[in-house]
């Protein structure tokens, strides 16, 4: 579990085709000093995907990305250079800055826009119809990985507001209109909606 408060800002340093180019190994750099001393099969958000460490080194770790994650998230699109926003797994006695987050990703949007609003940027996303039922205003939303405050909603599309700092130690600094990002809804919203389905 994680809290969608991102720890790092890494940086895909290789993307390497495995089994007939079905799946995906992927090295990963870290601003993270310790990253030699993860253990290996350690879980690790990122950019909301949680992924398993299969090798470490002094600054990078390596995962495999199945058919089906690629499928489902923006990491197929990943290439050398790509920004990760990475969080490490909660551990009991943990601050809870955010909200939980599960690291399962439920679907791919995309930026709408980005506006200036007083001193942070107003941030339009679309999601797909079927996970959009989910996401309430006042409500909590991880948009890859990053724990989110939901200011309105319109139909298929949400407004955040994100403040210069998150900006500055997430993706949020380098995404533009018409970017892809993973949404993970709240489990919260998950549950309720299910609940009400048999009510």
């Amino acid at each position: 579990m994680f809290t969608g408060i991102v720890t790092g800002l890494g940086t895909v340093r290789e993307v390497s085709p495995l089994a007939g180019a079905a799946d995906m190994r992927l090295v990963i750099a870290t601003p993270w000093a310790d990253t030699a001393a993860i253990p290996i099969g350690a879980s690790i958000a990122c950019s909301g995907c949680c992924l398993t460490a299969i090798e470490l080194g002094a600054d990078w770790f390596a995962v495999t990305a199945s058919a089906e994650t690629l499928a489902k998230t923006t990491l197929g699109a990943w290439k050398p250079g790509t920004r990760v926003n990475l969080e490490r797994p909660l551990r009991i006695g943990d601050e809870l800055g955010g909200h939980i987050v599960a690291g399962h990703v439920d679907g791919v949007g995309r930026v709408l826009s980005a506006t200036p609003d007083h001193g942070s940027t107003r941030w339009l996303f679309d999601v797909p119809r079927d996970i959009a039922r989910f996401i309430a205003p006042k409500g909590s939303v991880a948009v890859d990985g990053v724990s989110l405050t939901v200011n309105e909603v319109d139909g298929t599309s949400f407004g955040v507001n994100i403040i210069p700092h998150t900006s500055a130690v997430t993706s949020f600094g380098h995404l533009a209109p018409g970017d892809a990002v993973n949404i993970e809804i709240d489990t919260v919203a998950r549950y309720v909606a299910r609940l009400r389905d048999f009510a």
